[in-house]
């Protein structure tokens, strides 16, 4: 009686047993599901080679990015350019070259841009930029044929080149609009504006913040001295000269600019349709300016404007000459009239030159080899940072 009683028990404990089994089988998993986080986390862990892989990303595995040019295009750029040609936005090589500390990215540039780099420290530092091919452009006209024979990752042209945009988009090409103008023809705005699009770009070459930084600084030292000042001078930068044409700021221009940024007073008052003006000797002696700033834009030297050596202008009437305050300004790295990654050192260099009193302690040798070794890395002697201010006269040709 008390095995089959038994027997019972046993049965019943192993129902329950499978009855329960049963049952779990029916509840659902209640573990939570990964975070979005954790899901990316997972996915780049399990993409990502291992540290003995030496295997680089095919081109297939380059994905492409999109950027918004100055022109207000939205443009797909690939991640990784290895190829660049700079067109009709002359500095911009120069620019380049300083931001990656290396000339090797540039493939193509246009001839005034050449001239420049031959005859300025870019070539001294950075040799390779010699090897960019020129052929592909003559002014404003790019041959599109040659051009694709470079094979560039991106090709960066003057916004207001709409036409040259629609070329390079019709023939495949990845182009990219670059201003100069938009910001006033503010040197230190321009300079800010192109290295933060650089920065987009390239971030891995991020120098935005410090080049904001240090145009800030010298903008700010200027005001505070120039502030000081009773009286101001006035002042006319030579454009383009030769026996031929006197040409002279226009307004707006980088010349009215530099011209307002310390403190002098622009001799051309009026709102020009263009950035330059051609002038007769007559007009230029009715401005008269205290002070004249020749741009590298032309051969000009002082001597030339102090000794009337070219063509058959007179020079000796106005105020500038006869008082010896005739400058040539500086050429470091692209001719530094436009904006530059110069442009911190020129605005001081011109303040300077035009009220040394009130800025007879800045040493300008000493801050420019600062200012290219805190932002750019770059160790410059002495005599390098000295050669920016005085330019070799073959620079100012355009070709």
């Amino acid at each position: 009686m008390k095995k089959e009683k038994m027997a019972k028990i046993v049965a019943l404990v192993f129902s329950l047993l499978l009855m329960i089994a049963a049952f779990s089988a029916c509840i659902p998993d209640t573990k939570p599901e990964s975070t979005p986080e954790e899901s990316v986390t997972e996915s780049i862990e399990t993409a990502a080679p291992s540290e003995e892989s030496e295997e680089e990303p095919s081109s297939e595995d380059i994905v492409p990015k999109t950027a918004v040019d100055h022109a207000g295009n939205e443009i797909t750029v690939p991640e990784e350019i290895n190829r660049i040609v700079v067109c009709d936005i002359y500095p911009l090589p120069s620019i380049l070259t300083v931001f990656f500390d290396s000339a090797e990215k540039i493939v193509g540039m246009a001839g005034p841009s050449m001239v420049a780099a031959k005859n300025s420290l870019l070539s001294e530092l950075y040799p390779a930029i010699l090897d960019a091919d020129t052929s592909f452009i003559n002014g404003t006209e790019v041959n599109i044929e040659e051009l694709l024979k470079l094979n560039p990752d991106i090709v960066f042209y003057n916004a207001g080149n709409k036409a040259l945009g629609q070329k390079l988009k019709e023939a495949g090409l990845t182009g990219f609009a670059m201003s100069a103008g938009k910001w006033g023809y503010d040197a230190l705005e321009t300079l800010d504006q192109w290295i933060a699009t650089f920065d987009q770009l390239f971030p891995k070459n991020a120098k935005a913040e410090i080049v904001e930084k240090y145009g800030k600084d010298v903008q700010a030292l200027v005001n505070e001295r120039i502030g000081k000042l009773s009286e101001k001078s006035s002042a006319l930068f030579l454009f383009q000269y030769n026996e031929n044409q006197v040409v002279v700021n226009g307004r707006p221009s980088f010349g009215s600019w530099w011209s307002e940024a310390i403190g002098l007073n622009n001799t051309v008052s009026e709102k020009t349709e263009a950035n330059s003006l051609p002038v007769t000797m007559e007009e230029v002696y009715a401005m008269d300016p205290d002070i004249l700033f020749i741009t590298n834009f032309n051969t000009a030297s002082v001597d030339d404007i102090l000794n009337n050596a070219v063509g058959s202008y007179d020079w000796s009437p106005i105020k500038a000459v006869k008082n010896h305050r005739v400058y040539k300004m500086p050429l470091g790295m692209y001719r530094s009239y436009t904006s530059g990654v110069d442009s911190p050192v020129a605005l001081l260099w011109l303040a300077k030159a035009a009220y040394p009193e009130a800025f007879e302690d800045v040493d300008i040798t000493s801050y420019t080899k600062d200012y290219y070794s805190a932002v750019f890395g770059i160790t410059l002697t002495d005599d390098q940072a000295n050669s920016i201010f005085s330019p070799d006269a073959a620079a100012g040709k355009m070709n």
